[in-house]
C-alpha cells in the first residue's frame, strides 16, 4: 500500500475546479485498489489545497503510472507528490 501526499500549486484553485469532474471520474476507475482519498482543505474548510491517497497497488512503479494518468497531473496542478510505502496496523481487521 502507499501513500500519495499532493500539495497544489498556490493560486491554482481554477485548475482543479476546471478538472475536478474528470479527476474523480478517474479515481472511480481504481476500484478497490483506492483504499481512501479526498482534498486537503484549508483549517476553515473553505479550500482545497491538495490530494491525501492511499493506494493499494504491488509497487511504486504502479502508482506513478496510475499518478500519471489522473487529470489533475496532466493539467499541472501539483506544486509537489510525495509517494511513501505504507502498512495498516490500525484498525485490526
Amino acid at each position: 500500500m502507499f501513500i500519495i501526499y499532493c500539495v497544489d500549486k498556490p493560486g491554482h484553485g481554477h485548475v482543479r475546479a476546471a478538472n475536478r469532474d474528470a479527476h474523480l471520474a478517474y479515481m472511480r476507475t481504481a476500484g478497490k485498489t483506492l483504499v481512501i482519498g479526498g482534498p486537503m482543505l484549508s483549517d476553515d474548510g473553505s479550500q482545497m489545497l491538495g490530494s491525501m491517497l492511499v493506494l493499494d497497488l504491488p509497487d511504486r512503479a504502479a502508482v506513478e503510472a496510475f499518478l500519471a494518468e489522473d487529470p489533475y497531473a496532466k493539467a499541472d496542478l501539483f506544486e509537489s507528490v510525495v509517494i511513501r510505502r505504507y502498512r495498516k496496523v490500525f484498525p485490526e481487521a
